[in-house]
């Protein structure tokens, strides 16, 4: 019987304890440090996107959006801990019609004393230098005319995953 008494007061101290007491939302949104995939304009003529690129060959997003002719400073940073020689990432955005297979075969032939950029940069609208793991860099152009456009990693081999479209409206 002093069992019973005893769990009757308890689960009633935890009944009042909880009575009149509100669900609890956490207001705090998650922020991942590097994870944004989204463009943030500064005014209408200027825009800053940011670009990760990782160990596993990947960039954080397939589609960049931008208005024609604003100024973009696009930061690309590397997530991961690999050295450059062995899983350096860029940014290249390619001129339209430019096919990133070709484009492609022509980096590997320039090799790491061109930055992986063939021909001066001449099928290449804008580009940032290699990096290693967790590394940055920015580069600042203004964007091409209105249309679709191939962004690439250019070092060996990665162009086949590391790709995306630059979407200019």
């Amino acid at each position: 019987m002093n069992l019973i008494k005893y769990v009757v007061i308890f689960t009633s101290f935890i009944f009042l304890v909880n009575c009149g007491e509100t669900e609890k939302k956490d207001d705090k949104k998650r922020v991942t440090i590097g994870a944004s995939k989204e463009v943030k304009k500064e005014d209408s003529k200027t825009v800053t996107i940011g670009l990760t690129g990782n160990d596993m060959m990947q960039f954080n997003t397939k589609e960049l959006k931008v208005k024609a002719g604003v100024e973009v400073t696009l930061t690309l940073r590397h997530t991961g801990k690999m050295d450059l020689k062995v899983m350096g990432h860029n940014f290249v955005l390619l001129k339209s019609g430019v096919e990133i297979p070709s484009f492609s075969l022509e980096a590997a032939n320039a090799g790491g004393a061109e930055d992986w950029i063939p021909n001066n940069g001449k099928d290449v609208i804008a580009h940032t230098k290699m990096l290693g793991g967790g590394q940055s860099t920015s580069v600042t152009f203004t964007a091409p005319s209105a249309g679709t456009y191939d962004f690439i990693c250019s070092f060996p081999g990665h162009s086949g995953i590391m790709k995306g479209k630059f979407i200019v409206e």
